[in-house]
């Protein structure tokens, strides 16, 4: 029996985002606070997961002018979720050294998506 596999699954920088999203759903599971926050908990899940499902979403488009679109989408999130990581730190739900691990983390996926982008439009001219 042949295994499906969606076109999406074969970008690395989807990988990354998946497995970024993991780490930070991980991350929430042991955060320490009343659950008057849970909104805040619940929008950092929110923009991380949202980084690689707009690349999938956007993967699934039938023009690149569109996956162009959804990439910016990802990339927000990932600025969203970054934002999120920088609050939690300073309200010592995350430390110093997490923020960092999951910050280089973004970074690369930053990079990624932006040279992703360079290229598609690139081939769109």
């Amino acid at each position: 029996m042949q295994k499906t596999k969606f076109n999406f699954e074969e970008l690395e920088v989807w990988q990354k985002a998946v497995k970024f999203s993991k780490r930070v759903i991980d991350f929430t599971e042991t955060i320490n606070t009343n659950r008057k926050h849970y909104r805040l908990i619940e929008q950092l899940e929110s923009s991380a997961t949202s980084v690689a499902m707009n690349i999938a979403e956007g993967k699934g488009r039938y023009s690149k002018k569109e996956f162009i679109q959804f990439l910016y989408i990802a990339r927000g999130s990932l600025f969203e979720t970054i934002t999120l990581l920088m609050l939690f730190t300073q309200n010592n739900w995350l430390t110093k050294s997490q923020f960092e691990d999951l910050k280089k983390d973004a970074g690369e996926i930053s990079r990624m998506l932006s040279g992703l982008i360079s290229t598609i439009r690139r081939s769109v001219k």
